[in-house]
């Protein structure tokens, strides 16, 4: 069963990785008015790439953390299967 999960669970990253993209650019949009610094771009100071990159982690985690369990819970109740190494009891 773990086979037929990683197709899964690849599709869940995918799942959590837009969807930390659209909070990131809603949550970074009510604080400034601005689009956030480009590490590659040459006027972009240290503070605002490091807070940038700062927030965008945070956010990415935070999706993670609620969306790679939830797709797990998803995966057992299709299949009676916990994807993980222990069953949930």
């Amino acid at each position: 069963m773990k086979l037929l999960y990683k197709p899964f669970a690849l599709v869940v990253g995918l799942l959590a990785g837009i969807l930390s993209k659209k909070a990131f650019e809603k949550v970074w949009a009510s604080f400034a008015d601005e689009d956030p610094s480009d590490p590659d771009d040459r006027d972009a100071t240290w503070t605002e790439v490091l807070v940038s990159a700062a927030v965008s982690g945070v956010i990415i985690k935070v999706v993670q953390a609620i969306v790679r369990p939830g797709g797990a819970v998803g995966f057992e109740r299709a299949t009676g299967f916990w994807p993980g190494d222990e069953p949930r009891g």
